[in-house]
């Protein structure tokens, strides 16, 4: 029997799939940064439908709020060169679609209709009153995955300092001045003084 609830899944897995298509179909870099972030809020309402309210917002306010922001400025800045990226995307397009073909038979091998349903997949128990994911989700996370989430911290840690190490490198080809030898220079150093004969007026052939 369909139910609102379904109605309302459908409608953000809808979303979700047309957004994510567009991502990599529409040519204008920032329209496809703008349609991750619409996937990203059907995404949202889903987890939200699965209870899992935690992730949702924090899908929201990490993803859309800061990461989705800083990567749409960077776009916005950077000077595309958008022929080279459509040539690069018709030439590698057989290659991405043999992949997505090899992917979706996997999958529907692995996952088939038949391990679907509320036979195969029980709905949960009702969940008690004060019940809490978020003391459950923090529960799981620094105990059992204890190790995995200092390990993902650390990797995380090294990106972070050589993005920093990679951003603070000297300037390659790029004409900078410094303050320092433009306030200390002297005078003899930029002009010199050279004491040359006077010239002489050569007499022409015609007199006036």
């Amino acid at each position: 029997m369909l139910t609102p609830l379904h109605i309302i899944f459908y409608l953000f897995a809808t979303v979700a799939v047309c957004s994510a298509v567009a991502v990599i179909t529409v040519r204008n870099p920032v329209r496809s940064v703008l349609s991750l972030v619409v996937t990203f809020f059907a995404m949202a309402g889903i987890w939200m439908l699965l209870h899992a309210e935690f992730l949702s917002l924090i899908l929201l306010l990490v993803y859309v709020g800061a990461v989705m922001t800083l990567f749409l400025f960077v776009v916005m800045m950077l000077s595309i060169d958008r022929e080279s990226v459509r040539s690069g995307f018709v030439r590698y397009l057989p290659f991405g679609i043999i992949v997505v073909l090899i992917i979706t038979g996997l999958t529907i091998a692995a996952v088939g209709p038949e391990n679907f349903g509320l036979t195969q997949m029980p709905a949960p128990a009702p969940e008690p009153p004060h019940f809490s994911n978020i003391r459950e989700l923090g529960a799981v996370l620094y105990t059992d995955y204890a190790y995995p989430f200092e390990i993902a911290g650390v990797l995380l840690l090294a990106a972070i300092i050589a993005a920093i190490t990679l951003t603070h490198r000297g300037p390659v080809r790029r004409k900078v001045q410094d303050a320092n030898k433009q306030i200390s220079v002297r005078p003899e150093d930029r002009v010199r003084l050279v004491k040359m004969p006077a010239a002489k007026k050569e007499k022409g052939n015609k007199e006036e």
